[in-house]
């Protein structure tokens, strides 16, 4: 296997250090309008409001023909994405950036084995191993330490 371009190792890595930070913002944003599902709107509109100029400057709309042969699970990526968000600005503040962070992440990976082990929605296919398996308990193990803490 090729070694993989260090911007593409990066990007994820700093996209998810952006997660805590947007959480923190989040809880604040809904403290100040006294509103979690609020909050998680804003924020939403703002996002999409942005994509939206990315996606017209680049001429990258898509054709209403594609829309209709979409299924009905290509659509749930926003509705995950607003459970994320909403569960950030309401749980974030109340059990601090670190613990729900290591929460997070425990939930990510747990989800990505199953992801690559039955090679859904979309990604490669790559078996659990025991090695992966003890990843996921060392995890969990930190999980444990942080909330002790």
């Amino acid at each position: 296997m090729p070694a993989t371009a260090w911007w593409l190792l990066a990007l994820p890595f700093i996209a998810g250090s952006f997660l805590p930070l947007q959480a923190g913002i989040n809880g604040q944003l809904s403290r100040q309008i006294a509103s979690v599902t609020g909050a998680a709107l804003i924020s939403f509109a703002i996002g999409t409001l942005a994509l939206l100029a990315l996606v017209i400057a680049q001429r990258e709309l898509p054709t209403m023909q594609a829309l209709r042969e979409l299924s009905w699970w290509h659509w749930s990526g926003g509705l995950l994405g607003a459970f994320f968000i909403t569960t950030a600005a309401f749980a974030g503040p109340r059990i601090g950036a670190l613990l729900f962070m290591a929460l997070a992440l425990a939930g990510q990976l747990a989800m990505a084995t199953l992801l690559d082990h039955f090679g859904w929605a979309g990604f490669r296919q790559s078996a659990v191993s025991l090695s992966k398996i003890a990843g996921l308990l060392l995890i969990f193990g930190g999980v444990w330490l942080i909330n002790r803490g």
